[in-house]
């Protein structure tokens, strides 16, 4: 089964763990993930380039130059949870199908945020996979053929994830997607309550 996705991420230099920001997941059967870490905010908002690049994808209001929240009125609010619920959550989701295959798009950062959600590499839970494969690597054995145009909101992850999607089936020449599949999924109650909120795409 691949999975396709992107996380944003907060870096922090040696001396620091990388922060996750937020993950987008796509699986080729069409269930879709997205999460936040609500522990993040504070770290986004001083960061130059996150604050600029990555901020206008989240779910902040802001009050003035110092003062900001995460913005329970906004739509993507729901999918801000706790750390230890998003870990909880991705682990589910990466391991409720087997024999995954992971790609992401210059994805060597992306692979350790993912992993280090579950600690140490020989911490790593069976089912998830060791490394991820690359969408750039791809596109190096394909160079007659064009990845797709930025996705619509650049540097949000799941959007992010749904161009990796499709950059993959662009360059393999390969599609995945089907009538019918299942789209999104999605906690429905927040913090603790978790459930599924499937949807069915009509093609």
């Amino acid at each position: 089964m691949r999975i396709f996705y992107d996380a944003e991420f907060v870096e922090r230099g040696s001396q620091l763990p990388i922060q996750p920001v937020s993950f987008g997941f796509v699986r080729e059967d069409g269930a879709e993930l997205y999460v936040i870490n609500e522990e993040c905010l504070s770290n986004v908002m001083k960061h130059p380039w996150l604050a600029v690049n990555v901020r206008p994808s989240l779910p902040i209001h802001e009050d003035g130059a110092f003062v900001y929240e995460w913005d329970r009125e906004h739509p993507e609010y729901p999918y801000v949870m706790s750390l230890d619920t998003l870990v909880r959550v991705v682990h589910r989701f990466l391991t409720e199908v087997s024999d995954i295959e992971l790609w992401a798009y210059y994805g060597a950062y992306d692979h350790v945020v993912l992993c280090q959600l579950f600690g140490a590499m020989g911490e790593l839970p069976a089912g998830v996979p060791m490394f991820t494969h690359d969408i750039q690597w791809l596109a190096e054995q394909h160079p007659e053929r064009k990845l797709p145009p930025d996705p619509v909101d650049i540097h949000h992850a799941m959007w992010d994830a749904r161009w990796t999607r499709d950059a993959y089936e662009l360059l393999q020449q390969e599609p995945i997607r089907t009538t019918g599949f299942v789209e999104g999924y999605i906690l429905d109650e927040l913090p603790f309550q978790e459930s599924h909120m499937y949807q069915e795409e009509n093609k």
